[in-house]
């Protein structure tokens, strides 16, 4: 029987009456009392907290750092100024994405972030390419402690508690800084399409911060349920559903984090040019459901009676009102306005592909 972690948090969590569900080897809190539905809401339009401490943080300190982290991701550190954050991901030698990350680099150090679920794969990933840098690698996940304050309202609450001066971080930007007295990587990110920061600090002080944060007229506790909501709605990645190891970034439409002329080469580089000359021959789409039903992920997607793909990710939209999901289609069928079918229990129904984001609405600070 597999043992499931659990957060500093956890005690709050059931304290709060929440729903807790195996999530990426942890226990993890999908919804509280309120509802997805008003979690969702609260995000969108005041501010919520989200416990994300089963993220995976590893720190690369030496001489070699910036080369290494060249090496085995796909966006270009060496533009990165200190104080910066990065969008990125690590390819096989296929292209595929093995996982997505964020690239934090400091004046004397680097720190990836990379998924709960993907913690031991990406060290062994990064490992087995190490090969002659002169760098040190510590996998420091176990150390950090990570809270996301999500929401128009979240740097008004959050300056209450804090004296740095958060309008000075810009977005993709972070600080070094103190919350609630405990020491933090304040930083201007989040997965959501709303304003807000992730709040990186020792694990024994998350609860401290949490406390700081939460109660009567500050922050709602929030769910991973309304977090795929929430990310779904402005177009972010899931790993597992919308990537993984055998999409590439070019069918993902991530080719904004893809260098292919950087001059470092990385694993994946050649497949990847090689696609590019070639064309792909599938995109990553995002669709509203015509007929009725909610798509989820793992049903079919049927063009012209035969099977493509299956829905990656696909939920009700709280903010829009209808059901909307993403697939991967031909490249003939991926305009805006193109029809096909989603198969909802054993009954075929229209869909039709629409621009992503899906929700532009946010007051994520650019």
């Amino acid at each position: 029987m597999t043992i499931l972690q659990r957060t500093p948090l956890f005690d709050i969590h059931r304290a709060l009456g929440a729903k807790m569900v195996p999530f990426a080897g942890w226990e993890m809190p999908v919804q509280y009392p309120a509802g997805i539905l008003a979690e969702h809401r609260a995000v969108r339009e005041a501010v919520g907290i989200f416990d994300v401490c089963h993220m995976g943080e590893f720190e690369i300190t030496g001489p070699d750092r910036n080369a290494l982290v060249n090496r085995v991701t796909t966006n270009d550190v060496s533009i990165l100024e200190a104080g910066h954050v990065q969008y990125s991901c690590f390819l096989n030698g296929q292209g595929g994405i093995v996982d997505d990350c964020t690239v934090y680099r400091f004046e004397d150090k680097v720190m990836l972030v990379v998924n709960a679920a993907n913690i031991e794969k990406d060290w062994n990933h990064i490992l087995a390419q190490k090969h002659g840098a002169n760098v040190r690698l510590r996998n420091i996940s176990a150390e950090v402690g990570l809270l996301a304050l999500q929401g128009p309202q979240a740097e008004a609450l959050l300056q209450s508690a804090t004296d740095s001066h958060l309008r000075d971080i810009g977005y993709y930007r972070f600080a070094v800084g103190r919350v609630a007295g405990a020491g933090c990587f304040i930083s201007r990110t989040g997965y959501t399409g709303e304003d807000g920061f992730e709040l990186y600090c020792r694990l024994q002080d998350t609860g401290t911060i949490w406390g700081a944060l939460t109660g009567p007229g500050k922050a709602q506790p929030i769910g991973l349920g309304a977090r795929d909501t929430l990310r779904l709605e402005v177009g972010y990645a899931l790993y597992g559903n919308d990537i993984d190891d055998s999409t590439t970034p070019l069918e993902a439409g991530l080719g904004w984090i893809t260098r292919l002329d950087k001059g470092a080469p990385f694993m994946g580089e050649t497949a990847l040019k090689v696609q590019r000359i070639a064309g792909v021959s599938r995109k990553l789409v995002g669709f509203r459901m015509v007929g009725r039903g909610i798509p989820r992920h793992g049903m079919p997607v049927y063009v012209d009676g035969l099977a493509v793909d299956q829905v990656r990710s696909g939920t009700m939209s709280p903010s829009l009102g209808y059901a909307i999901g993403t697939t991967y289609l031909p490249v003939a069928r991926c305009s805006v306005g193109s029809r096909f079918h989603v198969d909802i229990r054993g009954e075929q129904v229209e869909a039709e592909v629409v621009r992503r984001p899906f929700y532009t609405n946010g007051s994520v600070r650019k």
